[in-house]
């Protein structure tokens, strides 16, 4: 009889589940487990239709837990999150809400357009989020919260927002995916609608008083080399040089990311390959570019000694799938008709793109493809006449 899976082998399944589902989205499922497993909070942020309440409905379906959803508007009443007033509490003198099923008895909690809320729902929110912790009249709870996801479709301006934006140390993009991905995209996507319809279930893959028993004994397994450290360290200055802010409370809680992923792996200590959890610290959009240039070439140099080591980035897209996005376009190109600017730039954006898969994938054809690539781009550039191509 075979022995059990461990809760790291299990949430592994939750990402392959996740991953064959959402296209693309590898990343994006691992920072989720990432936060599941550290206690920390994540919002994703991106244009609508990049299933992003989707995939958070979905992970959390693949955990047993208490589930607390809701759609947040600016007319958004605290007794919609935090539960109705006890009446009968009322009659006696005390003001409480009956939080049975509610935000502050939730385990796994989903904000879908967080930032619209007011600041009545802000302002209790802070509190939860960060401590874990509500008022109810004169009674303090203790709320059982794993990990709270909020979906937005913008990255918030107002100033008021700011401490709100804050408790989620990850900020995600979820964006539309790439043109090479888009027959796969079409398949996977109509499956997700079959099952929608046919009301078929996700079956739980593990229970969130697993998750809180590994956050309860975190410190226990929390070990980082000096090596690790000292490029950490390097990192946050670099980062904080180029005008991102990274307050030290925020430095301190991405260790508690860094040896969550390690987890993940089935690894006793994190090393350079979990710096990835960088890319997504930004305060805004602006900032993401800052930190991929930062990040990206201490990932690379990793992946160079550990090839094997590599998350994402091309290993599930196949070349026969660049190769025929690669044909498309020079068939764009080539027939003749007058493209705009519009069109024109969107066909040379998507040869960037597959020339991006293609540098980081591991098929000994995907150098030479790559050198098609720029091949079409030298020539798109230095031509408008693309019948040379």
């Amino acid at each position: 009889m075979s022995e059990p899976a461990t809760l790291a082998e299990r949430l592994q399944g939750i990402g392959q589940t996740l991953e064959h589902m959402f296209l693309g989205k590898e990343e994006v499922i691992r920072l989720l487990l990432i936060s599941a497993v550290a206690g920390e909070h994540a919002v994703l942020i991106g244009p609508p239709g990049t299933a992003k309440s989707a995939l958070i409905r979905s992970f959390a379906k693949l955990i047993d837990a208490n589930y607390f959803e809701y759609l947040l508007t600016r007319f958004t009443e605290p007794n919609e999150l935090f539960g109705p007033v006890d009446i009968a509490a009322f009659r006696d003198g005390r003001y409480e809400r009956r939080t049975e099923g509610m935000l502050p008895t939730a385990e796994i909690v989903f904000l879908d357009e967080v930032f619209k809320s007011n600041s009545a729902i802000l302002n209790a929110l802070l509190t939860l989020l960060n401590e874990r912790r509500y008022a109810s009249g004169g009674t303090v709870l203790r709320c059982p919260l794993i990990s709270a996801f909020g979906a937005s479709n913008e990255v918030p301006t107002d100033e008021s927002l700011t401490a709100i934006f804050d408790r989620f140390l990850l900020r995600i993009r979820s964006n539309n995916l790439d043109a090479y991905h888009f027959q796969s995209l079409l398949q996977r996507g109509l499956e997700l609608e079959v099952r929608g319809m046919s009301g078929e279930g996700l079956k739980p893959l593990a229970k969130a008083t697993e998750l809180a028993r590994e956050q309860a004994a975190f410190g226990k397994r929390v070990a980082f080399s000096d090596e690790f450290l000292s490029t950490y360290k390097g990192l946050i200055f670099q980062i904080r040089a180029e005008g991102v802010t990274i307050s030290d409370r925020r430095a301190v809680k991405l260790l508690k990311l860094f040896s969550a992923s390690a987890q993940l792996d089935g690894r006793t200590e994190p090393n350079d390959s979990d710096f990835f959890i960088l890319r997504h610290v930004w305060n805004n959009e602006d900032q993401s570019a800052i930190l991929d240039a930062l990040i990206n070439p201490v990932l690379e140099a990793h992946f160079r000694e550990h090839p094997k080591a590599r998350r994402f980035g091309g290993v599930n897209v196949t070349v026969e799938s660049l190769i025929g996005e690669i044909d498309r376009i020079r068939h764009v190109l080539t027939s003749g008709t007058s493209l705009g600017d519009v069109q024109l730039f969107s066909q040379l954006r998507a040869l960037n793109e597959v020339k991006t898969a293609l540098l980081s994938h591991s098929d000994p054809r995907a150098k030479e493809l790559a050198l098609r690539v720029d091949n079409l781009l030298e020539v798109a550039f230095k031509s408008g006449r693309f019948a040379q191509l």
